[in-house]
């Protein structure tokens, strides 16, 4: 029974395959590099690379590569006491092109049903559930019963607790339609403290694209804490106190692929050291250019060297 973790995520985790070569299709002759993904998968990654204990709540198939996944959590230094074997499905497989870089392409092999929808409230203890002092949802793992209806579970547990965390995170061939994915994400945003999500997000979950009014919306829907990212405009943090907007680093892009989910696994760094909202700002934005700066997501997550060099510098290598 893991206790007093710094970070548990929830939802999905998956192989990763990512072609090698820029701005080749799929239906080009590829190479691919290997890993393991899936976004609360990075968080959980990023933030360990980063110092802070982590778990990731999750299933794998009964196969090969579903050791291959867990052999990789525990590299990074991830614990895996709460990844568990689902009685079906196989380990998820995600091909991923740069094609190109700012709007890469990607394939789910997540059917019929992916063992990460299959976890069940007993999965994870609630001491483990209660002590994490930072718990983080995906809301891409709401799509699917049972997993669903878990998480649900587990949030009104914590009674909305602080650093009570909903990632916004949408992929549309998860859900039958926006309005189910909009119904999911608000009974979920109703047991948290913090949402974070990027425009297109925010609009499927709360149906208003405009950063402001997203993170008000959010606001008085009754979290602490809302954080829009927009793109070329940087990212907007806002309290009822405060609003900061952190202007983007420029960089030479690579992969946009896990720009978000460093930006998380900065996040959750910055709350636990109990930074100013600019602060925090500043330095996940740091984290979510640096990834975008590389090809591969879990394998490249920075450590704290690592990212602090990069902002000082401006972004340059």
């Amino acid at each position: 029974m893991a206790k007093d973790l710094d970070l548990i995520t929830v939802g999905r985790i998956s192989v990763d395959l990512f072609a090698e070569q820029i701005n080749t299709s799929f239906s080009q002759p590829q190479t691919f590099h290997k890993s393991i993904g899936g976004s609360p998968t990075n968080v959980a990654v990023a933030a360990a690379k980063l110092g802070h204990s982590s778990a990731i709540v999750t299933k794998v198939g009964i196969d090969p590569l579903g050791e291959y996944v867990v052999n990789k959590l525990q590299e990074f230094g991830v614990n895996t006491e709460f990844v568990k074997v689902a009685e079906s499905g196989l380990t998820p497989v995600v091909l991923a092109s740069q094609d190109p870089p700012e709007d890469p392409k990607i394939i789910f092999h997540r059917q019929p049903s992916a063992p990460d929808t299959q976890l069940q409230v007993a999965d994870l203890d609630t001491n483990s559930l209660l002590s994490a002092k930072i718990f983080w949802v995906s809301a891409c793992a709401l799509s699917q019963a049972p997993t669903s209806e878990s998480i649900i579970k587990w949030l009104e547990q914590r009674g909305r607790a602080s650093q009570t965390i909903i990632d916004l995170d949408y992929r549309p061939s998860f859900w039958n339609d926006v309005a189910t994915a909009r119904n999911a994400a608000q009974r979920a945003i109703a047991n948290c403290t913090i949402a974070i999500g990027n425009i297109t997000e925010c609009d499927v979950a709360l149906g208003i694209r405009d950063p402001h009014k997203a993170a008000q919306d959010l606001l008085d829907r009754g979290v602490a804490l809302a954080i829009v990212k927009m793109g070329g405009d940087g990212v907007m943090l806002a309290t009822k106190d405060e609003i900061q907007v952190i202007k983007p680093m420029p960089i030479k892009l690579v992969c946009g692929l896990g720009a978000g989910d460093a930006f998380g696994g900065a996040l959750v760094h910055g709350l636990l050291s109990g930074w100013g909202l600019k602060q925090i700002g500043e330095f996940a934005n740091g984290a979510g250019a640096y990834l975008a700066s590389e090809l591969m997501c879990s394998d490249a997550m920075p450590t704290i060297e690592i990212l602090n060099s990069f902002i000082s510098a401006g972004g340059k290598r």
